[in-house]
């Protein structure tokens, strides 16, 4: 069990350097097209940006962390934020797969099971999906043609989605899925409760990066009482849209693509590929900002009263 636990740390550490490695070619890669980016926006601007995409990504772990206690695992915030931050690198990772083994093996650290542990992310994801469609949905057919005619589909989406995280689906789409893989149900059925919170936060998230998207769309000539709907609404259905291109990892170029499309008829031309260079390199930044502070956080394991209690990192535990 030592040997094992020990096996699936280094496999962490390789994974981690692979996802930095991504991220460092990602940077580097349009660092002169960042770098004019940047040039067209003042400092305020890009720090207010970088603000709300970080409290736009911490809001989401919230959602997750509620589901994740709603199907029976409570985590304090301290753990659910060093979980979250460091396993999202793995989607820099081409597969779209990798930050979702890495998470599941870390809740492991904190007694979670994996079936829970997996449960809660795909009622994350989903979730995010859905409120992000319908987000998109009620503020672009109003303000963008070229979404509403190149999309609309994406747009039809949205209301089954949102019909589909009824708790009571949700446990029997669980259930079966469990009785499948020749597994007991669920202990905890997902209830009413945990949906609206975990959706409310979801929905903020979705208001915060639609403030972030704002803030750079003003700074390179957008302006109108509808251009915040407007970039809340493109940046939705740009990032539903790139995470449902599996390949492509944390929806590289296809997510430039959509938000270059439909903030092309509000934006001076040139301006949305700004707009969207910009936006991905701040993100990667909160990304890399958010996992460098939950590695010096250092690791810590639940005690029975709830509460995180540090451990010192040459110990591994696992659950059996």
């Amino acid at each position: 069990m030592k040997s094992k636990a020990v096996l699936m740390r280094v496999l962490r550490i390789l994974l981690v350097l692979l996802a930095l490695g991504f991220c460092a070619y990602s940077l580097v890669s349009q660092w002169d097209d960042t770098v004019r980016a940047f040039g067209q926006m003042s400092w305020i601007t890009l720090a207010g940006a970088f603000v709300t995409g970080v409290a736009g990504l911490f809001v989401w772990m919230l959602g997750w962390r509620a589901y994740l206690a709603g199907l029976g695992s409570p985590l304090p915030v301290r753990a659910t934020f060093r979980i979250s931050n460091i396993s999202q690198l793995g989607k820099y990772v081409p597969g779209k797969v990798w930050a979702l083994v890495t998470q599941i093996e870390m809740t492991r650290e904190h007694d979670v099971p994996r079936l829970r542990s997996f449960s809660s992310t795909m009622l994350a994801v989903a979730t995010s999906c859905a409120c992000g469609l319908a987000m998109a949905a009620v503020t672009l057919p109003l303000t963008s043609e070229a979404a509403r005619d190149r999309y609309w589909w994406l747009f039809l989406l949205a209301p089954v989605m949102l019909a589909a995280l009824h708790p009571r689906i949700v446990t029997w789409c669980l259930d079966t899925a469990l009785r499948l893989a020749r597994r007991p149900p669920l202990e905890h059925p997902v209830s009413l409760g945990t949906t609206l919170v975990a959706a409310a936060w979801t929905i903020l998230g979705w208001a915060l990066f639609g403030a972030h998207t704002w803030l750079l769309c003003a700074a390179v000539g957008g302006e109108g009482a509808g251009l915040p709907f407007q970039a809340a609404g493109a940046y939705a259905l740009a990032f539903v849209f790139g995470l449902l291109v599996f390949i492509a990892p944390g929806g590289i170029g296809a997510r430039e693509a959509a938000l270059v499309m439909v903030l092309g008829p509000v934006l001076p031309a040139g301006a949305p590929i700004v707009v969207a260079i910009a936006s991905r390199v701040i993100l990667t930044l909160a990304d890399l900002a958010g996992a460098g502070v939950a590695f010096l956080m250092g690791r810590g394991k639940v005690a029975p009263d709830g509460p995180v209690q540090d451990e010192p990192e040459k110990f591994t535990k696992t659950s059996t």
